[in-house]
C-alpha cells in the first residue's frame, strides 16, 4: 500500500526545530512519568507491574485520568431539571439524595454559559437538560425550560434506547433465554449457510472513537454502512448502561450493525437474541480482532483464534439464531509468522458466517506494519463463494484503488483509521478525488461533532465534558492528517510520520498539532474552559508509524 517511512512536504513549510509549545506528546514515556508525578494516589496502593506486564500494556495510555468528576452538591436534582413555565417544583422521593433541591440558589451558582445558542433547543424546539443546560440563557426563563412549540419534535433520533424494564429484566435474570440455550444443546453439528454479499464502502467498528456522532459525521460523508463499538457480551447481559450506549443507533444509519466480543458461545447466543429482540440492528459481527491483552488472555477477540471449537460453536449457534446477516472481523492471525485467516475463512463460511472482513495485520503487529494486501486476496479466493472485506490503512482514493486491484475477489473496502484521520475520505472515494479540505473546513467539521455530541450525551456539564472527552480522543486521530496543499507527492500514506510543519494559516498550524495541550486548545474554542485540574491524554497510542 506504499512505502513508510517520513511524509514529504514541500520545504517552505516545514519547521527546522521543534515548536516549544508541544509540552505534551501523546504517546511519551516523558508524558507518563509526568502524569506520575501528578498521581495522587499513595505508593502502596499502586499496583507494581513488571517489565512484561508494561510490555504488554502498550496500545493504549493506561496513565489517563478521568476528564471529568461530577460534584453533586453543586448540581441539579434530576426531578427539578425540566420544570416548564407554571408547572409547580415536584418533591423528590428518593431518600438521602445528594443533589440541589433549591432552583435559584442552583442557577446562582451554576457555571457561566458556554454559548447563547443551545443546538438542542434550537433544533428539536425543546432541551432535555432544560435549567442544566451550559446553553440555557436561550430557553431559560424565570427558572423554568421553556418549550417552543413550533419547532417540537417528538421523535427520538437514537434508537435501541435501554429501557428500565429490559435492564430489571437483565439485571434479575429473569428474562427469557430458553431459546438460545434450547439452540446450544441441540446445534452441535448442525450447519449453516446464508450468504448475503455487500459491496459497500463500510466504517469500520472503532472503540471509543466510533460513537453516534462521529459516525453521523462519516454517514453525511458517504460512508455506506456504520458499525458501533465494540461491545463486551457479559457487560450487555448485566443491562449495564455504558454498554448499551454502544448499541444506540442515529436514524441516518440506515444500515446498521452492532460488533460482540465473548468468549463463550454462551454469552454470545444470548446476546444475539436479546439484540434480535430488543434492537433494530440489520446484522451483528463477531470480533476476533481485538488484540488488547485483557480481552485475549480471558478468551475474547484474537483469543478465539486459538481456541477452534469454541470458536465453531459461537458462530454456528449464532449465525442459525439470528435472521439478521452474522459477519465475521478477524485479522491474519495470533503471530506474524503463522498466518490463520486463509485456513479459518472457509470454515467460517461452512459454520454459517454470512461475511467476513479480514484487517491484513496480525494481533502481534497491532498497527506498527503496513497491510498485507496480498495475503487479504488470499483469504478471500479460499473463503469463496462468501464475500469478504478487505482493511487496513486505506487513507485516500488512490489507497482504495490500489486496494480493489490488488484483490479484486473483494466485496467491498472497510475503512478505519483512514474515516478517523480524515473522514472526508467516503466522499473522496466515491467521487475519485483528492480533496484539499481548508482549516475552516475542518473547524465547522469539529463544530457539527460538537452540536451532535451535545445531542446524544446532553448540553449540562457532564455532557459538555463528555463530548469534550470524545472530540479530544478523535483530534488525537485528526491531527495526523497532512493538508494536501502541503505535500510535495500527494496523497499522504498513513503510516508517513510528518516532520514538524506549520499550515497555511494559524488555524492549520494548530490542528496539526501533536500536542494534546493544543487539541486541548481547540476544544475550549467549542466548549468553553476546562474544568479545573482537567489533563487529557488519549486512551489509544494514535501515531503508530512504521
Amino acid at each position: 500500500m506504499g512505502d513508510s517511512g517520513i511524509c514529504k512536504i514541500k520545504p517552505e513549510f516545514i519547521l527546522t526545530e521543534r515548536p516549544r509549545e508541544l509540552a505534551l506528546e501523546c504517546v511519551s514515556d516523558k508524558d507518563k512519568r509526568k502524569l506520575a508525578e501528578n498521581d495522587e494516589t499513595p505508593p502502596e496502593k499502586k499496583p507494581k507491574l513488571s517489565k512484561s506486564e508494561k510490555k504488554k500494556l502498550r496500545g493504549q495510555n493506561k496513565s489517563r485520568g478521568p476528564t471529568f468528576r461530577c460534584t453533586r452538591e453543586t448540581e441539579l436534582c434530576n426531578t427539578l431539571i425540566n420544570l416548564s413555565i407554571g408547572e409547580k417544583a415536584p418533591k423528590c422521593e428518593r431518600k438521602n439524595c445528594q443533589f440541589l433541591h433549591d432552583v435559584d440558589e442552583y442557577l446562582k451558582i451554576k457555571p457561566k454559559d458556554i454559548g447563547e445558542i443551545c443546538y438542542n433547543y434550537e433544533t428539536f424546539g425543546r432541551c432535555g437538560r432544560g435549567l442544566a443546560c451550559r446553553f440555557g440563557s436561550s430557553h431559560i426563563d424565570q427558572g423554568r425550560n421553556k418549550i417552543n412549540s413550533e419547532k417540537l419534535v417528538e421523535t427520538a433520533q437514537a434508537k435501541n434506547q435501554l429501557t428500565h424494564e429490559l435492564q430489571v429484566a437483565l439485571r434479575k435474570r429473569t428474562y427469557n433465554f430458553d431459546f438460545a440455550e434450547s439452540l446450544i444443546k441441540f446445534n452441535d453439528n448442525k450447519k449453516s449457510d446464508d450468504n448475503k454479499t455487500s459491496g459497500a464502502i463500510i466504517l469500520s467498528p472503532l472503540t471509543t472513537v466510533g460513537n453516534l456522532p462521529f459516525r453521523r459525521i462519516c454517514k453525511e460523508f458517504g460512508a455506506d454502512v456504520t458499525c458501533g463499538e465494540m461491545a463486551m457480551c457479559s457487560s450487555l447481559l448485566q443491562g449495564a448502561p455504558q454498554e448499551w450506549a454502544l448499541v444506540k443507533r442515529h436514524h441516518s444509519e440506515d444500515i446498521f450493525g452492532v460488533q460482540l466480543c465473548a468468549n463463550n458461545p454462551h454469552l454470545l447466543t444470548k446476546c444475539g437474541q436479546v439484540l434480535q429482540q430488543e434492537a433494530e440492528i440489520d446484522f451483528i459481527d463477531l470480533n476476533l480482532g481485538c488484540p488488547i491483552e485483557l480481552v485475549y488472555k480471558e478468551g475474547g477477540g484474537c483469543g478465539l483464534l486459538r481456541r477452534q471449537r469454541v470458536l465453531e460453536s459461537c458462530i454456528k449457534n449464532l449465525s442459525q439464531l439470528l435472521t439478521i446477516p452474522m459477519t465475521v472481523k478477524t485479522r491474519t492471525g495470533v503471530y506474524s509468522n503463522e498466518n490463520l485467516a486463509h485456513i479459518l475463512a472457509p470454515k467460517f463460511r461452512d459454520w454459517g458466517a454470512s461475511l467476513i472482513t479480514i484487517h491484513g495485520r496480525s494481533r502481534e503487529q497491532r498497527y506498527t506494519k503496513l497491510a498485507d494486501w496480498t495475503y487479504i486476496r488470499q483469504v478471500a479466493q479460499a473463503a469463496a463463494p462468501l464475500p469478504v472485506l478487505g482493511n487496513g490503512d486505506v487513507l485516500s482514493y488512490e489507497d482504495y484503488k490500489i486496494a480493489r486491484e490488488t484483490c479484486p475477489e473483494l466485496a467491498g473496502v472497510m475503512i478505519g483509521r483512514g474515516a478517523l484521520i480524515k473522514p472526508w475520505i467516503f466522499t473522496e472515494i466515491k467521487e475519485q478525488k483528492l480533496w484539499d479540505i481548508s482549516s475552516s473546513e475542518r473547524f465547522d467539521l469539529l463544530k457539527k461533532y460538537t452540536n451532535y455530541g451535545l445531542e446524544h450525551w446532553g448540553s449540562d456539564n457532564k455532557g459538555v465534558e463528555n463530548t469534550r472527552r470524545f472530540l479530544l480522543e478523535w483530534l488525537s486521530f485528526l491531527h495526523r492528517y497532512v493538508p494536501v496543499g502541503l505535500l510535495e507527492k500527494p496523497p499522504q500514506k498513513i503510516n508517513e510520520r510528518p516532520p514538524f510543519y506549520q499550515g497555511r494559516d494559524d488555524l492549520e498550524t494548530l490542528m496539526a498539532s501533536t500536542s494534546a495541550s493544543d487539541w486541548v486548545k481547540i476544544s475550549e474554542m467549542l466548549l468553553g474552559p476546562v474544568p479545573e485540574n482537567f489533563q487529557f491524554l488519549p486512551k489509544h497510542k494514535a501515531n503508530s508509524y512504521k
